[in-house]
Order: C-alpha cells, then structure tokens, then sequence
C-alpha cells in the first residue's frame, strides 16, 4: 500500500476500519491516545499498537498518556518491560490541532478525568458499555470482539504494517489478559489475532509479565477481604476495606469466583474518596456489565461485559459512618439485583478458623 505524506490522508473513505481511522486523524499536528481511568493491559496495549500504525502509515508523532494509578503487579510488568511511556493526563495542555484518540471506552461514561472540552477524535472500543459518540469524526465500537486489541491487531493486518516484538508482546498480553477466565469471553477474530501475533512476541518477557512479583500489600488486602467474604446463596460479597492499589478489587475478585459452591462474586473497597467495586460471574452471557449498573444506579458508574464489570461510588464523607452506609446500599441492592432472598451472609472461612490460624 502507498504511505502517506506526513499529515496526509491514504486511501478510500469508508473502505475499511483502519482506513477510515487513519483519514479521522490525518491532517492533526500529533495523535494522542488516551483510557479509562486505572488503565489495563488491554488499554494499554491498544495504545502502544495504534501508535505504532499511526506512525508508520501517517508519519505523526504520538503521545500516550495515563488517567488515574497503574497499579496492579502485572500491569506494571508490562509498562516497565515494554517501555511504555505514558504521561500523566493531568499534566497535558490540550492542543486543538491534536487528534484525540480514546481505547477500550467511550465519551461520557464517567470513567476518566479528561476536561470536557477537549474534543475526541476516534473511539475503538469492545465494550458493550454505552457512551455518548455523537460528537466523535470516527466510532468503531464491536461488543463481538473480547479485547480491544483485537481490533487493533486488525488495523495492522490491514495496513500491512510490520510488527516489532515489543508491540507484538503488548497486544497479545492485552487479549490474553482480556480473555482470562470462564466462560471465555473471546471469539474467532480474537483466536485468530493471537495465533497471528504468537510467532513475534518476546516470549520471555511474556513470561516475566505473566509472572510479576507481588508487592507486601497485596497478602495484606487479600486477608482483610477473606475475612470478610460472606456467602449469600450463589453470591460471596467481599469488602476489602481501605485500598493501596484500586484493582485490587478486581484480582480479589477473580480470585473469589472460582470457589466452587457460587456463581457470582463481588469485592469492593475504598481508594480516593470512592468505593470502587467489581463483579465477575462464571455464567454464560449474564450481562454483570448491566447487572452493576442497575446495583449502583444512583450512586456512581460502572460498566463491563457479559462476564466481568467494574464500578466506583463517589464517597459523600470519609467517615466510617458514611461508608458503611453505602456498603450496606450495595449489599442490599447487590441481593436484590441477584433475586436472592434477605438472608445473614454466611462466611466463607469461619470466624474460629480465621483466630486459629492466625493463632
């Protein structure tokens, strides 16, 4: 395929996704891609392979940037192995003639700290999570898809772009990370983008990603929230109480639905002022995405797929009182959402054998 002119357009429009993706950014002075907020491996990798395109089709310079706190040990594996260079986005002075790209989420959902004014470019996204793109030049939004890099690794087979193995290891960590779990959230694109990337990932630094060491912190959140995972039927709810890192609620969680008497697994926590929560579930199709947002409706946001969702609740005081005011709302709700009758929790490890290990 013809390169373009720094700036410059290629190709027909509305041809294919990666063409028109390119044709909404060209003509800017430089391309910026931004996340939601606590970005993830697939976020993160999204960024790194559509920088890459953008810089070998349009000759653009790129800047990625980081919304919130990278805080989980594989995901600062990733950044810290892959070199990623990721600026602050409070630290940014917007620029009209900047093509603002955003991955792996959407305009308005209250998911990033991103000042309203700034103009969006280009949304790709596979949550099925709806925002507003009204106003967005390019939406290219596939719930059908199980990783945001996924399409990213579309774009670059289209475009014929050659990979390094640096950008080959981040999309394939980010699908991979993405389809983690059961049921599989993942489907024939995202197979067929893996088996693609595979022969070019740095295997090695694969497996130091996979394998990151674990911070003291985390033993320390996992305790607090084991003691305090109840049993409600098909449901563990787990509070984690104050947290260092924000995704600890979601490795808690993952970790919490493989018990096997239960389907569905909730763990929530306070990190800045807010409770954040996270919900997963080992039943097919079962919308968790749509499940805490009508657990939360009213009191903050969240979003997510059929599997696995994320939410955060904006504390009105910091007092205890306060928070566990809202902690009983969510318990409430979450029973009522799930159809499960008001019942005592049940905790997962006894109170007895909780003292005597401790002991």
């Amino acid at each position: 395929m013809p390169e373009a002119e720094p700036g410059k357009t290629i190709g027909k429009r509305g041809t294919s996704p990666s063409l028109r993706f390119l044709n909404a950014v060209a003509g800017h002075k430089e391309v910026v891609f931004l996340s939601h907020i606590n970005p993830d491996p697939d976020s993160l990798a999204s960024m790194v392979g559509l920088a890459h395109l953008v810089r070998n089709r349009l000759h653009l310079p790129t800047r990625l940037t980081r919304d919130g706190f990278i805080g989980r040990a594989e995901n600062q594996a990733l950044v810290r192995c892959l070199d990623i260079e990721l600026e602050p986005i409070d630290e940014i002075e917007w620029r009209p003639d900047w093509a603002v790209v955003m991955v792996d989420s959407q305009p308005h959902t209250g998911r990033h700290t991103l000042p309203a004014d700034v103009p969006i470019t280009a949304v790709i996204d596979h949550h099925d999570t709806p925002g507003d793109c009204s106003a967005v030049t390019f939406v290219d939004v596939r719930a059908t898809v199980g990783a945001t890099c996924t399409l990213v690794t579309e774009y670059l087979l289209e475009q014929h772009v050659p990979l390094t193995p640096r950008v080959a290891t981040a999309l394939y960590y980010g699908i991979e990370s993405e389809l983690a779990g059961y049921p599989r959230e993942g489907g024939p694109l995202d197979d067929a983008a893996m088996q693609f990337l595979y022969p070019h990932v740095d295997k090695d630094k694969l497996a130091f990603i996979r394998n990151a060491r674990l911070p003291h912190e985390y033993y320390e959140t996992l305790l607090v929230a084991l003691q305090n995972a109840f049993l409600y039927d098909k449901l563990i709810l787990s509070w984690a109480g104050e947290l260092s890192r924000p995704e600890s609620v979601a490795e808690i969680a993952d970790l919490l639905v493989r018990f096997e008497e239960i389907d569905w697994a909730l763990c929530h926590g306070v990190y800045e002022q807010q409770i954040l929560l996270s919900l997963r579930t080992v039943r097919p199709r079962a919308q968790a995405g749509l499940i805490l947002q009508r657990i939360v409706d009213g009191l903050g946001k969240a979003g997510g797929h059929h599997r696995r969702a994320g939410g955060a609740i904006p504390l009105t005081s910091p007092t205890v009182s306060a928070v566990e005011q809202t902690r009983s709302q969510i318990r409430r709700r979450v029973l009522e959402v799930l159809g499960i009758d008001e019942q005592r929790g049940q905790r997962l490890v006894s109170r007895k054998d909780l003292l005597e290990s401790i002991g």
